[in-house]
């Protein structure tokens, strides 16, 4: 960021569910900086001939999934209290974008992708009789040393991108079934979790794919580096 014409960092943490799981990365940063335009949110923006919203996003959601953990980080040209922030927001969000939290954070903390450091996601299944069959997948996919997969014509180890991973009943839900797992998410080491469920059997396209969590790097201390 060339020039400081800016004062104040929010960081946004938001859902994104029903019908805008089908709208894309680009298209759910361009709604949300329309609403910010149409909330009357100071945003500050860059410099030069094609001027952007100082806007950040921790990572892309791929389509067709839903979360409820989506971060974002704005900067304003003039301070404003969170709860403004929050509820001026809502009032011009497009539906099924949720903002649940907003706070103030450092403007020296370092770049939201750089400090994110995996997500976890679950998948419902709805085909109870697949449980046992995946319970014994899951298992063989933990004690494997190494599970190859090709991804855009290369090779690559998946395994340990896969950090955690289980299968899970919801007794306060009808019994339920769930699969866990926590993928690492970082630039250069990524873990999707459609080629998670493909590598256990699954169908990608024939289920429900739910970003529950982002985990962040304690960022306290990157700010101090």
């Amino acid at each position: 960021m060339s020039q400081a014409n800016y004062v104040q960092r929010i960081r946004l943490t938001f859902s994104k569910v029903g019908p805008t799981r089908f709208i894309s990365h680009l298209d759910l940063a361009r709604a949300l900086e329309r609403a910010l335009r149409r909330a009357s949110i100071p945003v500050s923006y860059s410099q030069g001939f094609n001027r952007r919203p100082r806007m950040q996003f921790a990572a892309a959601l791929p389509l067709g999934f839903t979360s409820e953990c989506e971060i974002a980080d704005v900067w304003l040209e003039q301070e404003m209290e969170p709860e403004q922030v929050h509820e001026q927001l809502m009032e011009r969000m497009a539906p099924g974008i949720i903002v649940r939290q907003v706070e103030t954070v450092s403007l020296n903390l370092p770049a939201l992708q750089t400090v994110t450091e995996s997500a976890t996601y679950e998948v419902y299944l709805r085909d109870a009789t697949q449980v046992e069959a995946l319970a014994e997948q899951v298992a063989a996919f933990l004690d494997a040393p190494a599970v190859i997969r090709e991804r855009r014509g290369k090779t690559y180890d998946l395994r340990p991108l896969v950090e955690a991973l289980r299968l899970e009943q919801e007794p306060e839900d009808n019994g339920r079934w769930r699969l866990l797992m926590t993928l690492t998410l970082r630039p250069d080491e990524t873990g999707r979790p459609d080629e998670v469920l493909e590598a256990l059997g699954l169908d990608p396209l024939a289920v429900q794919i739910h970003r529950k969590a982002l985990q962040l790097a304690d960022e306290a201390t990157a700010e101090g580096e």
